[in-house]
């Protein structure tokens, strides 16, 4: 009997874990998640390099050693809801939430895990209670939305001084479009300008909204800073170009693409920010003790070729300000 003890107790030792020290270190340790809910669709969404690139600068490489859960609500609002509550039932470590109704979902989503996010204007969203003091489990980036729009009204009548009727082109499924819409109206106003309002939240709506600017009579069009619209921008461009109609974009990728002229804060630096931000507080940070952060540098491109294919002729006060031409 004391033999077969011996010889089971012998057997567990053999076995024992601690006769494999190698083995426990080859044990896969788990990685941190990091939640990606954005509104565009993957193919529509090159800029994600640019945010891992920001993560990279902190220490973390996806795969290596840290996962992304990807959720793309491919153009349709209504799905980040349903995106965001899957993210954490998952028990994700961090969400980014690209976009103001992104960010909008994670926030009713959770208030718990941290959510970095990219938004217009999100103490008027209010995802924080300020920027400076954010709060809560929220931080990021704002990109001044509403603030810029009558910047680029200025601009565009600069540019077409003889358009007595400027159309301005929102998604009334934004949160900041009514708030924007107000404003814009004012800066008319002051500007001397007759501003039409037409609506887009989907591609339809879009070819309808250029469809109506000969019976409004508009001389130029401003298009509002929204996510769907920078996912849809080959069809914005090619419709101005189309119609024939003088518009301004929020984005450089907009002049880029074919664009007449865009203003605005740097769209690679937004999203490199909020890269940094999310490693940031993978490593302990608490979203409550990161200010949110604001643009300190903005873009003015203008594209030449397309001026003259309206037959514009850019004003030099415009091309000295310009940080970027296209010839």
């Amino acid at each position: 009997m004391r033999r077969r003890t011996f010889l089971i107790g012998s057997a567990a030792t053999l076995v024992s874990p601690s006769c494999f020290p190698d083995a426990i270190a080859e044990q896969p340790t788990k990685l941190p998640v990091i939640g990606y809910l954005a509104f565009a669709s993957p193919g529509l969404a090159p800029t994600t390099a640019v945010f891992l690139g920001g993560l990279g600068e902190t220490g973390y490489v996806e795969g290596q050693n840290v996962a992304i859960e990807y959720r793309w609500a491919e153009g349709r609002y209504e799905r980040l809801h349903a995106l965001a509550a899957d993210l954490v039932g998952r028990k994700v470590d961090v969400i980014l939430a690209a976009g103001d109704a992104a960010a909008a979902a994670a926030n009713g989503a959770t208030s718990t895990i941290p959510i970095v996010f990219i938004s217009g204007d999100p103490v008027g969203n209010g995802l924080v209670a300020s920027l400076a003091r954010p709060g809560g489990n929220l931080t990021g980036v704002s990109l001044l939305t509403v603030e810029l729009m009558a910047k680029r009204l200025e601009m565009l009548s600069e540019l077409v001084p003889q358009a007595g009727v400027i159309a301005l082109l929102v998604n009334p499924n934004t949160s900041t479009t009514e708030r924007m819409i107000h404003d814009e109206q004012e800066a008319a106003r002051v500007k001397g300008v007759q501003l039409h309002v037409v609506k887009a939240g989907s591609e339809s709506e879009i070819d309808a909204a250029f469809a109506s600017l000969a019976q409004l009579q508009a001389g130029a069009l401003l298009v509002s800073r929204d996510p769907f619209f920078n996912s849809r921008r080959e069809q914005l461009v090619a419709l101005a170009a189309r119609h024939a109609v003088p518009a301004i974009y929020p984005w450089r990728e907009f002049t880029a693409a074919g664009g007449l002229i865009s203003y605005g804060p740097s769209l690679t630096a937004a999203l490199r920010q909020v890269g940094i931000y999310t490693g940031k507080i993978l490593k302990g940070a608490k979203p409550a003790d990161l200010p949110v952060e604001q643009p300190t540098t903005f873009e003015l491109v203008v594209n030449l070729q397309t001026a003259k294919a309206l037959g514009l002729t850019v004003p030099p006060s415009i091309l000295a300000r310009a940080d970027e031409v296209i010839e």
